[in-house]
């Protein structure tokens, strides 16, 4: 008798992982403009340099190092509750799905906002909701089959938005080197307006550590975690330097450009066609990173429900070995949530993300204490650099807490406090859980 052999399924290989990051944390420059109100075309450039040293290279070596570590489904949130326990791996599972509703609620309503450009009556009314919900069914029908497709998928997306800033760059530049324009680099700028552009800035540059919760769907963690990582460090900040400079070289003035303003720069150099393509990433954009976030946080209640902190339907797969429970439950709750005005608080995604974000640093220092045998295919530096390497985040994260301690939702209820009520819950939860699991296990002891 013969045994057909099950073929192996598919796995994530380095380029598309790489494209994957890249949306996971940027997307494009959408979103930077915001940056230049607060800061100028000098201090934005200056920022955008400055933070990837600070804020993305510490982030990126400790998540090569762990992800090569420990390549499991669930990432973070394993790396955590291996080095600090239970409760704390639980918090860092709940700070990142809380911080999950405020994030995704954003990036459909990006795709809608580039989508009214080629007509405003498409999303004029109740028909901007559908479009909305469009994204997430979308979305939610590409991730049901597998992560392989999400990030081949993701390489055409990858493409098709950076190609219209290529031309818009090297147009940018010429322009700047053959008309000899009055460039202005410098702004006026009051210290709250730019602690707005540090935090706009940081957002843009957070959430490396998505990657991870894929681990087990990637080919070769060991080596293509850590080349990622850098990779796409690189190209994200390229991608925001360049267009930036290319604007401030064309001559535009800070004041002429704001959120949105990328399709306008480009009509002034390029002409109706690279307008109308930049508009088009822009919706690829909002997509894009929908897609991709859609993989990495469906994976987190996985994970949860393995080690009994969530019920164990959540764990059920198909048959290219997707967790379509946990990709369906995380769609409706999106979806619930895209009527809720969270784009403009990002002061809550940073906090709740911060939060998370110091647990992993902690949880690299620990295990090169207590597992100092783990085999690490790359390490970030001596135990010395380990603990360093969390100092720069920190910092950031302390000054984010800082910076977002006057930022109201309503009146006398700041962003800060809401946050910390948020993260409050994750103890609650926890406790709750264990109580249930503690009950079922004496239940089960006396019936023995």
């Amino acid at each position: 008798m013969r045994f057909a052999l099950k073929p192996a399924r598919r796995k994530l290989r380095i380029i598309p992982l790489i494209a994957a990051t890249y949306f996971m944390v940027s997307g494009g420059p959408y979103g930077i403009e915001d940056i230049l109100g607060g800061a100028g075309f000098g201090k934005a450039i200056l920022i955008l340099v400055l933070l990837p040293f600070l804020w993305s290279l510490p982030t990126t070596l400790m998540i090569g190092e762990l992800a090569s570590s420990i390549p499991a489904e669930g990432g973070f949130y394993v790396w955590v509750r291996r080095a600090l326990g239970p409760f704390w791996g639980y918090q860092e599972g709940w700070l990142s799905l809380a911080a999950s509703v405020f994030d995704m609620a954003i990036y459909p309503t990006i795709f809608v906002s580039y989508l009214s450009r080629f007509n405003p009556d498409l999303t004029a009314g109740p028909r901007a909701y559908f479009w909305s919900l469009l994204v997430v069914v979308v979305c939610c029908a590409w991730n049901l089959r597998g992560a392989p497709a999400v990030g081949e998928g993701t390489v055409g997306l990858f493409v098709l938005l950076l190609a219209p800033f290529a031309v818009f760059i090297a147009l940018g530049f010429w322009h700047g080197f053959t008309a000899h324009p009055v460039i202005q680099w410098h702004a006026a700028s009051t210290e709250a307006s730019l602690s707005t552009a540090i935090l706009v800035a940081m957002w843009n540059y957070m959430g490396w550590d998505n990657a991870s919760t894929v681990a087990q769907e990637v080919e070769n963690p060991q080596r293509n975690y850590p080349l990622a990582m850098v990779s796409a460090a690189m190209l994200v900040a390229v991608t925001y330097i360049l267009p930036l400079a290319a604007v401030a070289l064309m001559g535009i003035s800070v004041a002429n450009f704001s959120t949105g303003s990328w399709a306008d720069a480009a009509g002034m150099i390029g002409g109706p066609i690279l307008a109308t393509a930049v508009v088009a990433g822009g919706a690829i954009n909002g997509f894009g990173m929908f897609n991709v976030l859609m993989m990495s946080y469906t994976r987190l209640p996985v994970a949860m429900a393995e080690d009994g902190m969530l019920p164990r339907i959540v764990t059920r797969r198909n048959s290219r070995g997707v967790p379509y429970v946990s990709v369906v439950l995380c769609a409706i709750a999106w979806a619930l949530a895209l009527n809720l005005k969270f784009e403009r608080l990002i002061s809550i995604d940073l906090s709740l993300y911060g939060a998370s974000l110091v647990l992993e640093f902690v949880a690299l220092v620990v295990l090169r204490v207590r597992e100092p045998n783990l085999e690490r295919p790359f390490k970030a530096g001596n135990l010395a650099l380990a603990c360093a390497l969390g100092v720069g985040p920190t910092v950031l994260i302390g000054y984010a807490l800082y910076a977002s301690r006057a930022e109201q939702i309503v009146s006398g209820f700041s962003a800060l406090l809401f946050a910390f009520l948020v993260a409050l819950v994750g103890p609650v939860l926890y406790w709750l859980t264990t109580w249930g699991q503690n009950r079922r296990r004496l239940a089960t002891s006396v019936g023995d």
